[in-house]
């Protein structure tokens, strides 16, 4: 594989970005940092960029060249932070607004997903201003016995959870309503879960990841070490084939350009079903993204430098192709 690279000095002075007000503070601050200290090593003049802490404006005043956004969630993936460096002129690494709006939104994936024939498991939308208790029983027949709830608007795992009952759904649906007026309600897949990273529109091996947790959740993520990353994955040629094939394609056909990752259940016949795309990604010690690279022969810093060239104009050449 072959990345665009640049001197240190071409990129000018960079704001990292991380931190923000959303669910996912703690882990960007965490990605922020060791993005922020990969890139001092490599000779980037890069700073830190905290706005919770500070107006955004303030990147004028700090005669900023680009930005790299590791901000996680609202404010920082779901396109408002992307709109607002568009108005100041302003390169950033990664997706544009309307990908990262879409990638943001579950439900809007879903429904891209579906129209374009691309693999994903059945589901339903709950509306808080118009959701009703009774209809949890309806739902599960529909869906299956067991079901994922998930905010149509959050990342890390944040308000999910896996039910089996009528009771279980209108309990986690309640829950969930606490993150987002809208729910995503969707069948369970058995099975393994796979993640694919994409960077500059390549995709990096996949990996299995193996938890003892219901499901693979926010602490199964960040907390537990019983966690098992596996990269290689284990799949055969042709299947890891198949499968970068489908996370490319599903990356694309939501406007997403630059960097992120799919995340992908396969069932016990062997049927890949997408999950959900993200537009920034954890840059953390247990995150997905450094693994990949890893095995595709990027060490960290390495990474972090080609993530930042996608702020460069040549990085955006694959933010529409998804045939």
């Amino acid at each position: 594989m072959s990345w665009l690279s640049y001197s240190a000095s071409e990129y000018g002075r960079v704001a990292v970005m991380f931190g923000g007000e959303s669910a996912e503070r703690e882990v960007s601050l965490n990605s922020g940092k060791a993005v922020l200290s990969a890139l001092q090593r490599q000779g980037v003049d890069a700073f830190e960029f905290d706005p919770a802490k500070k107006p955004i404006t303030e990147l004028l005043t700090e005669k900023t060249d680009r930005v790299v956004i590791m901000l996680h969630g609202r404010g920082g993936e779901d396109g408002t932070l992307q709109g607002a460096l568009e108005l100041l002129k302003i390169p950033y690494t990664g997706s544009g607004v309307l990908g990262s709006a879409l990638c943001m939104d579950k439900i809007h994936t879903k429904q891209i997903w579906q129209c374009l024939n691309l693999p994903t498991a059945k589901y339903q939308i709950a509306d808080k201003s118009y959701f009703e208790a009774g209809s949890c029983g309806v739902i599960m027949r529909q869906l299956g016995d067991e079901v994922m709830v998930k905010p149509a608007r959050e990342g890390s795992s944040i308000g999910m959870a896996r039910v089996t009952s009528a009771a279980q759904l209108e309990a986690a649906i309640q829950d969930a309503f606490k993150y987002d007026n809208q729910v995503l309600l969707e069948q369970y897949i058995e099975g393994a879960e796979f993640t694919v990273s994409i960077l500059q529109g390549q995709s990096l091996p996949s990996i299995r990841m193996s938890t003892p947790h219901t499901f693979y959740d926010y602490s199964a993520k960040y907390q537990d070490n019983t966690t098992q990353y596996f990269c290689p994955s284990g799949l055969d040629s042709e299947k890891e084939a198949e499968l970068a094939t489908l996370s490319t394609r599903a990356f694309r056909s939501l406007s997403a350009r630059g960097w992120g990752r799919v995340d992908i259940m396969q069932d016990k016949l062997g049927q890949f079903y997408l999950l959900e795309a993200n537009t920034v990604p954890g840059m953390t010690q247990k995150s997905l993204v450094p693994k990949a690279a890893k095995q595709a022969g990027l060490d960290f810093d390495e990474l972090c430098m080609a993530i930042l060239a996608t702020s460069m104009p040549e990085a955006t050449a694959d933010k529409v192709d998804w045939r």
